[in-house]
């Protein structure tokens, strides 16, 4: 009877042993590979999207091969861990996570590190409204930060049947449209050449055929009339920068500075007006 109990206890140790043993490994394992994507990666501006996603796969390897390794030691669970570790066990395994879509996501991630729809660090938007940057690609789902840093988890199947824009295939820089109205009476001309310059010396304009070699371009900034409204002319300039990030910032100084180059001109921007006509 005592050896019964020294032996259950010496198996539950083990077990408990290598249950901590897998969690250590694991731990290293994801801690070491994540500082080298981070430190030498970065220096050498690789894309670290297939590092990040094999990263996550040889962890979850770590994992499902220790807890297989210690169920083995248990008798009760020793058909458990026989066929988690065989082929028939993996074959099994595949047909029910597929049953429970989890499948569907593994590959659907697979397709996506493969593929490259979009990489970590790019800035995509998913159905016309939601815009973010790729954090990271799980076997199971992918992680993008919004505007207002919250973090959205989306399944990588959904990604894979989702209509993408991705801001930064191939080419990150964006084209920022700046509207401005002026009133009828105003000088079209002045205001157009007001418009020109201040996008041509802001600090973070562009040319967007720079990366070109040997083109030639007669105009880096175009601007022109937009329409006549009942009120106001609106007046449109096109602004080229890096990326989406420094958009945001040079659309609003290039609109604080026009409107003080405006007013410095005497070129008007008018308030919506209505002609109420009363009748005697």
């Amino acid at each position: 009877m005592k050896t019964r109990i020294f032996n259950d206890i010496e198996t539950l140790a083990l077990f408990a042993g290598i249950i901590g043993f897998t969690i250590l490994i694991g731990t290293v394992t994801n801690i070491f590979i994540g500082r080298y994507l981070k430190r030498d990666l970065k220096k050498m501006h690789v894309d670290i999207t297939n590092y990040q996603f094999l990263r996550h796969f040889i962890v979850g390897l770590i994992y499902l091969i220790g807890i297989g390794w210690a169920f083995l030691v248990l008798p009760a669970f020793k058909t458990f861990a026989h066929t988690l570790l065989t082929g028939a066990g993996i074959a099994a395994l595949v047909i029910g996570l597929a049953s429970q879509q989890a499948l569907s996501n593994i590959t659907s991630g697979i397709f996506i590190v493969i593929f490259k729809p979009f990489r970590i660090h790019d800035r995509i938007t998913l159905r016309g409204t939601f815009t973010g940057t790729v954090e990271d690609i799980t076997l199971r789902h992918t992680v993008v930060k919004d505007l207002d840093n919250n973090r959205i988890i989306v399944p990588n199947s959904v990604l894979g049947n989702e209509i993408i824009v991705n801001s930064h295939l191939s080419d990150s820089k964006v084209c920022r449209k700046i509207n401005v109205s002026i009133s009828y009476a105003s000088d079209i001309d002045k205001a157009l050449e007001i418009m020109k310059n201040e996008v041509l010396k802001h600090r973070f304009h562009v040319n967007p055929d720079q990366d070109i070699k040997g083109s030639k371009v007669e105009e880096e900034v175009f601007a022109q009339v937009l329409s006549l409204s009942e009120s106001a002319i609106i007046l449109r300039v096109w602004a080229w920068v890096l990326n989406e990030n420094n958009a945001l910032i040079m659309e609003g100084e290039i609109l604080r500075n026009i409107k003080r180059q405006f007013d410095a001109a005497g070129i008007e921007i008018p308030f919506p007006q209505t002609v109420v006509t009363l009748k005697k």
